[in-house]
């Protein structure tokens, strides 16, 4: 792998499709042969109203990891968090992409992700190793998470109505195409 693969993060407007990008992003992935490995992030609805957010390994477990009926664990918005669960799923989750995958994906960073610590600092190891990543990132301004965007390795591409039908398309071709040449 080149020491100069692709760390993109996809940003936008809640609810734009940035999760759809990634599922797409996936499948395509797969469809060429490579391994994408990491996790995903969720709505979960009940009677057409959002509720709560599960986080799956990507073709692994999965966990609610966010409530709006809970009442432990930081809040964000109408939803708790339950930290330990949501580590308990993506901490294995992003060790085994970085053993196994050849394209990292991490959906999302977001104010629930970043409470945790070792989520943070695994993060940023994967940034410092040579595999492709592709993440989501909320749009909303946060410390962590702004200093990450601001990095000189990342480009941020911004998910909207206009493109997100294309976007997955774009990004696999362009991270097949950096698979495919050797380093």
């Amino acid at each position: 792998m080149k020491a100069s693969s692709p760390r993109i993060f996809l940003t936008g407007a809640p609810r734009v499709g940035k999760t759809t990008v990634v599922d797409e992003l996936t499948e395509r992935l797969k469809e060429a042969g490579l391994r994408p490995g990491g996790i995903v992030t969720a709505e979960v609805r009940k009677n057409g109203r959002r509720v709560g957010f599960t986080t799956t390994e990507i073709d692994g477990p999965a966990a609610l990891i966010a409530h709006q009926n809970w009442t432990d664990g930081p809040r964000v918005g109408r939803y708790h968090v339950n930290v330990s669960t949501f580590e308990q799923i993506a901490l294995p989750a992003l060790d085994c992409a970085a053993a196994h995958a050849d394209v990292i994906v991490v959906d999302e960073i977001g104010r629930m992700e970043l409470f945790s610590d070792a989520f943070v600092s695994r993060l940023e190891k994967l940034l410092a190793s040579p595999h492709p990543l592709v993440a989501t990132a909320q749009l909303a301004p946060h410390p962590l998470l702004d200093d990450l965007k601001a990095r000189e390795d990342i480009e941020l591409v911004t998910v909207s109505e206009t493109n997100r039908d294309s976007l997955a398309a774009r990004v696999a071709s362009r991270l097949i195409a950096d698979l495919a040449c050797p380093p």
